[in-house]
């Protein structure tokens, strides 16, 4: 079921996101679809944590300049996805009017962000980055400029634009940009 409501949100947008269609798409009835969930928005939410489950496991490459880079391709990959890219579209602007929705993204988001934590923790403790750096900001401002890009102008990133957001991220956190409490 999770992945007819994913179709029909890539293919058709929230605002289409309709229980019957996810149902019909299952081939399950209605009514298990109305019970289980109740709404488009409870749907989204465990369409959301599903996703954050199954997205791929960190990459340790043994730097964090590497594990960045590697955190920015699968970004991109994903984006990139004609399924996955359209879905996220569709999921970030219904979050921008939908309470619920969003929450259901931000917890997307802190999943996938926690996971590449480490990668940055691990750096500082290497010394390659100053101690007191903020690593969940690290991690996204890996992400930031390749969702910007799809998201205003409509352009995928492509592998260039993945290794300028982890450079970036990389140099401005090797600079103490990130560093917290002082």
């Amino acid at each position: 079921m999770l992945r007819a409501a994913g179709d029909v949100l890539a293919e058709e947008g929230f605002a289409h996101l309709d229980l019957a269609d996810v149902a019909r798409r299952a081939e399950v009835g209605k009514t298990t679809v109305y019970r289980r969930w109740g709404s488009v928005t409870g749907l989204v939410a465990d369409l959301l944590s599903d996703m954050a489950e199954q997205s791929s496991p960190r990459t340790e490459t043994g730097s964090v300049r590497g594990d960045l880079r590697a955190n920015a391709a699968l970004v991109r990959r994903t984006l990139a996805d004609p399924r996955q890219g359209a879905l996220f579209r569709a999921v970030i602007a219904a979050a921008t009017c939908d309470v619920r929705t969003a929450e259901a993204l931000r917890r997307f988001y802190d999943v996938r962000v926690s996971e590449w934590v480490p990668c940055v923790e691990e750096g500082v403790a290497r010394g390659e980055l100053p101690v007191g750096t903020d690593a969940a900001v690290v991690v996204r401002a890996v992400s930031a400029p390749l969702y910007y890009s799809l998201l205003t102008v409509g352009v995928v990133p492509d592998e260039g634009a993945a290794v300028r957001a982890a450079e970036g991220a990389f140099a401005a956190a090797v600079a103490g940009v990130y560093v917290v409490g002082e």
